[in-house]
């Protein structure tokens, strides 16, 4: 992943600075990171913040659990809806 893909990610997920240079997604939201290496592949499920040091990522989900990613491995990202928000419908209404 290239860091204007990065950016353009955690801006989706409206992530906000926290502490220690993280970045902390608002309540109800969450980030999916798919990370490939070697043939492996790695889903990160429930991301609520994340920090970017070097070339590495710092991924720590609402478990407690703490992940440390190349960023040029992550290939791609999703945002979860918050709680309660309906999602769109295609079509006219």
């Amino acid at each position: 992943m290239t860091q204007e893909h990065w950016s353009a990610l955690l801006s989706v997920a409206e992530a906000k600075k926290a502490d220690q240079g993280f970045m902390a997604l608002p309540d109800g939201r969450a980030l999916t990171l798919y990370v490939a290496s070697g043939g492996a592949t790695l889903s990160i499920a429930r991301v609520q913040t994340v920090k970017v040091e070097g070339a590495l990522v710092h991924a720590r989900t609402n478990k407690g659990e703490h992940y440390v990613v190349a960023l040029e491995d992550i290939y791609c990202g999703s945002v979860d809806t918050p709680m309660g928000a309906t999602a769109k419908r295609a079509g006219f209404l």
